[in-house]
Order: C-alpha cells, then sequence, then structure tokens
C-alpha cells in the first residue's frame, strides 16, 4: 500500500536573507523523497516560499494530497514554529501520521516528547533517508518499529529511543540521488535568478564549541563521487536552477579534492552557472594562490568564509583557532583571513564573511574591532552571536556561566542577542551589530548593480526598505537616535517570527 506523504520545511528565515534576494530550497526534504520507495506518493513544501500565507497553503496541501504522513524538517529557532503548524495539521486531520527530523528534533529529542502534546508520533534523529525509507516500510506492512535504528517513536503516552544509526559512509547507491520533481511549491532565487543546493560531502573533522554538526554527526568527512554530483547539478539545471549552493558542511576540508571538483565541473562545461559555497579560511588562505583561480575558472561568485572573530581570545572560547590559522612549515603563522580575503577577491569573487561577536569576555572594544573589520575586509557581513543550540559544547559552558538570557527558542536566529556578555548586555551587543551592518550591506549594492542591473532596478527601494526597516527620514536627519529606530526594528522582527 502507497502512503501518501507531505514533507515540509519551516517558513522561519534568517535575518541576513531577505525575501527578495535570496529563497533556497531545503535539500534534506528532497533526499528524503529520493530516497523513498518509488511507489509511495510525495509532495515536497518549502514553506519559506509562503511566509505570509502559510496556514492558507497548509490548508490548501493537506485538502489537496489528504497525505497519510505529514514529516516537518525543523532547526532550533524554528521550534515554536513547528509545533503551531503540526497543531495546525492535526485540527485539520487528526488521524495523519507526523514525524520531525533536523537538527533541533536530532539534538533536542526530549522537546518532542511531550506525551499530553501527541504532537509528533516519529522522531527521525540524525541522517535521516535510511531511517525515513525504513519507517515507511514499517508503517506499510505493518511490522513495528522498534528495528528502526535513529528512530524514537510514540506508543499510547510513551515514547521508545531506538539506538542511533550509524552515519553512512556516502559510497554506492545507499543514499540515492534527490527527487526535484516532488516539490509542489516554487519561487526559490537567488538576486533574480533561480537557486538549488547541491551536496558533495557531509561531515567536518574540526570541533568548533559553537557547531551542530559534530554533536549531530561526530568528527567525521563522508564524501559522493564526482559522476554523482555532476549527475546532480545537472538535474538542478534541468529543473531551471542557474544559480548552485553547495551545501557542504566544510567542503574545503579537502582541498585537493575540491580543486579536481572545480575542474571536473570546467571540463563537464557547467562552469557557465553560477556557484557560492561555505570555505574554511585555512584552506584558502594556505591554497589561494592555485585554488581561488580555479573556484572563478569554475564559476565560483560568492563564498561564505567562517572567519567567526578576529581576535585570539574569542577563536579560544569558538574553539577555531586551527581552521582559521596560517600554516609554513607545519606550522601555525597568524590568522587566515585576510589572505584568504585577498585571494579570493583578487579573482573576482565576494566574501559572504561569518562572525560570531559578543562572547563571553567581550568589551565594547572587542566588538568593535570586529566590526572595523567587517567593514574593511567583508563583502556582505553574516554577524552573529553566541547562540546556545542544543547539546553544543558553548551551550554547557553558556549555562555554566549563566549567560543564557532567554530559553524562548524562537529568538535562537543568531541575530537575536540572547547571551550576555560579561561587560554589555544582550541588547547593546545586537545595537552595535545591526548599527554597523546595515552600511555594509548598503556598501555591497554598488557589486550587486554591477552584476545584476535589472533586478537592482526592479528590487532595490525595496531591498534598501528591508536593510533599513525601522528607520525614519527622522532617523537619517539625525533627529531621533538611533536606538529608537533600533526598537522599532526589533518589533517588527517580533511581529516577522509569527508565521502560524
Amino acid at each position: 500500500m502507497a502512503v501518501k506523504i507531505l514533507l515540509l520545511s519551516m517558513p522561519d528565515s534568517f535575518e541576513h536573507m531577505p525575501v527578495l534576494s535570496i529563497r533556497m530550497p531545503n535539500g534534506a526534504l528532497t533526499s528524503l523523497a529520493g530516497n523513498v520507495d518509488p511507489h509511495h506518493q510525495i509532495a515536497v513544501a518549502d514553506l519559506i516560499l509562503v511566509q505570509r500565507h502559510v496556514r492558507i497553503t497548509l490548508e490548501l496541501l493537506m485538502a489537496k494530497f489528504k497525505p497519510d504522513l505529514v514529516g516537518l524538517s525543523v532547526m532550533t529557532f524554528q521550534r515554536r514554529t513547528a509545533e503551531a503548524i503540526m497543531d495546525l495539521v492535526r485540527s485539520i486531520q487528526s488521524n495523519v501520521y507526523i514525524v520531525v527530523g533536523g537538527y533541533d528534533p536530532s539534538l533536542a529529542t526530549e522537546a518532542y516528547t511531550d506525551p499530553t502534546s501527541h504532537r509528533a508520533d516519529f522522531i527521525v534523529r540524525g541522517e535521516g533517508e535510511i531511517t525515513f525509507r525504513e519507517l515507511l516500510r514499517a508503517i506499510e506492512g505493518q511490522t513495528g518499529y522498534d528495528h528502526i535504528a535513529g528512530l524514537t517513536f510514540r506508543s499510547g503516552d510513551i515514547y521508545h529511543h531506538n539506538p542511533d544509526r550509524k552515519l553512512s559512509d556516502l559510497v554506492g547507491d545507499e543514499i540515492r540521488p534527490p527527487n526535484r520533481d516532488c516539490r509542489v511549491l516554487s519561487g526559490y532565487t537567488e538576486m533574480g535568478r533561480q537557486i538549488d543546493v547541491i551536496e558533495t560531502s557531509r561531515g567536518c573533522t574540526f570541533d568548533c564549541s559553537f557547531c551542530s554538526i559534530i554533536e549531530m554527526r561526530g568528527r567525521n568527512f563522508h564524501k559522493f563521487n564526482f559522476d554523482r554530483v555532476l549527475a546532480d547539478i545537472r538535474d538542478a539545471v534541468a529543473h531551471g536552477a542557474r544559480s548552485i549552493f553547495f551545501v557542504d558542511d566544510n567542503i574545503t576540508l579537502n582541498v585537493r579534492r575540491f580543486e579536481s571538483l572545480c575542474q571536473a565541473i570546467i571540463d563537464a562545461g557547467l562552469n557557465w552557472i553560477d556557484y557560492s559555497v561555505q570555505a574554511m579560511t585555512a584552506s584558502i588562505a594556505d591554497h589561494g594562490e592555485t585554488l581561488a583561480p580555479l573556484m572563478r575558472k569554475a564559476g565560483f561568485r560568492y563564498v561564505f568564509l567562517g572567519i567567526e572573530n578576529v581576535l585570539e581570545q574569542d577563536l579560544g572560547f569558538l574553539k577555531a583557532i586551527a581552521k582559521n590559522s596560517r600554516r609554513a612549515a607545519g606550522r601555525r603563522t597568524g590568522n587566515a583571513s585576510i589572505k584568504a580575503i585577498r585571494s579570493l577577491r583578487a579573482n573576482g569573487m565576494y566574501v559572504v564573511g561569518g562572525l560570531i561577536v559578543g562572547n563571553p569576555k567581550d568589551t565594547r572594544k572587542d566588538i568593535q574591532a570586529n566590526l572595523k573589520f567587517a567593514r574593511r575586509w567583508i563583502d556582505w557581513p553574516y554577524i552573529q552571536h553566541p547562540t546556545p543550540y542544543p547539546g553544543t559544547p558553548m551551550t554547557s559552558a553558556l549555562r555554566q556561566q549563566g549567560l543564557i538570557n532567554t530559553d524562548e527558542v524562537s529568538k535562537y536566529d543568531g541575530t537575536t542577542a540572547v547571551v550576555t556578555c560579561e561587560h554589555l548586555s544582550g541588547r547593546e551587543i545586537e545595537f552595535m551589530r545591526w548599527k554597523a551592518e546595515r552600511w555594509i550591506k548598503l556598501r555591497h549594492t554598488y557589486a550587486l548593480f554591477r552584476h545584476d542591473p535589472k533586478f537592482i532596478y526592479k528590487y532595490g527601494r525595496r531591498l534598501l526598505k528591508f536593510l533599513f526597516r525601522g528607520s525614519t527620514v527622522r532617523s537619517f536627519l539625525g533627529l531621533e537616535s538611533a536606538r529608537k529606530a533600533f526598537e522599532r526594528y526589533c518589533a517588527i522582527r517580533e511581529r516577522e517570527r509569527k508565521y502560524v
């Protein structure tokens, strides 16, 4: 018996990703869809595409597909929205199975096992493709669930936690390619181009204190073969993509492999596409002379660099010194960020700079040093604050020090300061970031205009309105304080978090 399945990603989005500029698909859901038995009926809906119409969209989808099972992919800051969506699904169709998965259910399983709510029937923990496939087979064959590794399931008011599933090494066909045909909403975009996501590897061997990846997967690095990767790029293009983001946890962990991937893209004639990627500063700095020109030739345009912080003391707290240090003769020789940025810019690529400010020992001067660095070196800032994601070493340390100022996880979006440092309040830290980064982002619109003049001509005013929401003419004329504009911005951001 075929199971009718509706998979949902949450509508909550990050502050640094405005609706007009970028809306990426959830690659995990199409990967799940590609790995179920082919006789099942499956639909994937990325609710980020309908942020202001979530309820009506979900009602229409439930009426159209009448699913037997609804699955939700959830990050921590999306947990409250996920609970509201599960309640809505139950109110529409009380007998539907509800499955949750992703980082938050995997690392904070206890948040989804309240026996009085009866929200989730199943929790898929960790890597989900095989677990979800086996769950559907168990539902179909009514064989029970206690044999399925990586699954938590509800029996009455009791939740049972099966042993963890061993990670796939990504060799062979155990994890099959994604199924993009099952998407039922449209509008994935990056600067006016249709965007898709590609995965070439999973995992990272570093141990950054803020990172959920190693808590979910452990420290490892597994790779798909290039034939599969190139076929996946071609499939994304066949579905309309003209821009592609590589979602790998740390694609530059193996620089030689990444160089070979760039060359494979060139040889396959797929270098006319705009590519974006997350990269490690040390890898780019140490190999930039050969790697950066190859990246540009392969079509890379934006590179997200995990700079994290420019101060040694903060890199120590974040446990990110090793991945942000240059090396010579096997020894560390200083911070890698500037050399990495210079290599990328010299080859016509733009730098999205990831920084984390407001760490426990930070002073105003420390935060200003990072903001000054961002103004000087970064094209598009992705500045965040320490956030206590479930299970991470950082969370344990912050909790022990009593620095977490709220347990309201909807604010764990990275740009709401939910951690108070010893010298500054969370609100003050957030104000300093907000005040500085708007103008850095504004400066980058000139680069956008050179590359995408039609997009800026069409949406420029709306992008400016987004960047400076909360500000008024009085703000710009200096007739009221920036703090008043900031408070209005915070109120707007609070309203934006209500999706259902």
